[in-house]
């Protein structure tokens, strides 16, 4: 069995962690995503040969937690844990019904089990994955779907969930999701009300869903809590807690008040595909995709990486409501260059410059 965390030393904890290593969505689930974004960044199949064992039993594991009727509702789960609003004293005490995250994150991880039994040859896996995958995303749907575009708990984590991870039967359904959690967010003063599972998809879930300004005001704010609070705060690390330290600088006096704790910090990811516009089209960064969004106050960006084909680039900045964007591509690679109000251009490896005229 996954455990919950790595390397896995007896400690006391604060909180009741069954023994045996029961399943514990999220976590355990680390167990296929983490392959699956290994190859993801650097397109070597072996990772995914060697894991693929590992990531069947995962699945397999939570398939029978779920039972015949595929929603995991069973043992102690952390849940979206760390969510703001929980008390000190009780860290796993989410707005978002632990039952929807299990069962959220039992649907992404077997549809990408699916797709890792296609790229290795395991046909039969392929089709037996692949039906379990729309067999939970149907139980998510009738399970915690309340009306069109409305999901029990009503929460910003569980319509992140279910609009990143791919639960939503349709397009209505799905502008409706993105609608509802862009309302939460205002209706929140653009604080954070997201904890360790709902955080790293957010940002992504509005922006997938036409909530690009709603994103870039959740990113920026400065009121606690948010990640410019912490910031504000003098800090030079993420913490634990969005609040680890307290307004008047004393230490929040509750349990998992690390100031060294990265999970939080997560939306980096975003702000480097969606801010700074650099991101992977194809695994290994074969195909590159240049698409930044700018917003709030940003007046430029830039951001690098890497890639087993030597360097990726990208810096952009604004002037008179124009974009100027210098790319490197590097040898071996092609990117697609996809500026705000600019038809997307294919481009060869070297150094590229670009200009685009922002809409509106």
């Amino acid at each position: 069995m996954t455990p919950n965390w790595s390397p896995q030393i007896p400690v006391n904890l604060p909180f009741p962690v069954p023994e045996g290593n029961q399943p514990m969505a999220g976590w355990g689930d680390a167990a296929v995503l983490v392959p699956w974004t290994l190859y993801q960044r650097y397109g070597d199949l072996d990772v995914l040969a060697r894991q693929y064992p590992d990531m069947r039993r995962w699945v397999d594991t939570v398939d029978r937690a779920a039972g015949p009727d595929h929603v995991w509702n069973s043992g102690f789960q952390f849940g979206d844990w760390l969510d703001p609003s929980a008390p000190p004293e009780d860290a796993g005490r989410s707005r978002t019904p632990k039952a929807l995250v299990c069962t959220a994150y039992f649907a992404h991880s077997t549809t990408v089990l699916a797709a890792t039994a296609a790229l290795l040859g395991h046909t039969d896996d392929h089709t037996r994955y692949s039906r379990l995958a729309a067999d939970v995303r149907t139980a998510f749907t009738e399970a915690f779907t309340e009306a069109p575009g409305r999901l029990t708990g009503d929460t910003q984590t569980a319509y992140a969930l279910a609009l990143c991870f791919d639960l939503l039967p349709d397009d209505k359904r799905r502008a409706a999701a993105g609608q509802r959690l862009a309302e939460l967010v205002a209706r929140s003063g653009h604080t954070i009300a997201t904890g360790f599972l709902g955080t790293p998809l957010v940002c992504d879930a509005l922006t997938a869903t036409g909530h690009v300004d709603t994103a870039y005001r959740l990113l920026l704010e400065r009121s606690c809590p948010s990640w410019l609070y912490q910031v504000d705060m003098g800090a030079t690390t993420i913490w634990e807690r969005w609040d680890s330290m307290l307004p008047d600088g004393s230490v929040n006096p509750g349990e998992m008040t690390s100031f060294n704790h990265y999970a939080l910090g997560a939306v980096a990811d975003f702000i480097h595909r969606t801010v700074a516009g650099l991101a992977p089209a194809a695994p290994g960064y074969r195909h590159i995709l240049i698409r930044p969004r700018p917003g709030g106050n940003l007046t430029w960006a830039r951001a690098e990486h890497h890639t087993p084909y030597g360097r990726a680039a990208v810096a952009w900045h604004l002037h008179d409501g124009r974009m100027t964007l210098d790319a490197t591509v590097p040898p071996g690679t092609e990117a697609v260059i996809d500026l705000p109000g600019s038809e997307p251009v294919t481009v060869g490896p070297g150094t590229h410059t670009l200009h685009g005229a922002l809409p509106g």
